[in-house]
């Protein structure tokens, strides 16, 4: 089971057929931009605007989850 999970809302190919993929890593808040298939993706402007409003969505889950983990009481402290 992957700790990353991935924006459901993106589904973007270039015409050779290579995707992008933007997920969240669950445990930690790190961001993941894959290039599937490929070293390089050429995108539409249409494209790369859902490239990047699905970067913006992962960034805010990333806050969210770490500033969640930050709040947790250290079970360690005394």
């Amino acid at each position: 089971m992957s700790a990353f999970s991935s924006d459901p809302d993106l589904n973007v190919q270039d015409g050779n057929g290579t995707e992008v993929d933007v997920a969240t890593n669950l445990l930690n808040g790190d961001v993941r931009l894959s290039i599937l298939w490929t070293q390089e993706i050429l995108l539409s402007a249409d494209a790369a605007e859902q490239v990047a409003h699905a970067l913006q969505r992962a960034a805010a889950q990333s806050r969210s989850l770490t500033a969640a983990t930050a709040s947790r009481p250290d079970p360690d402290a005394d």
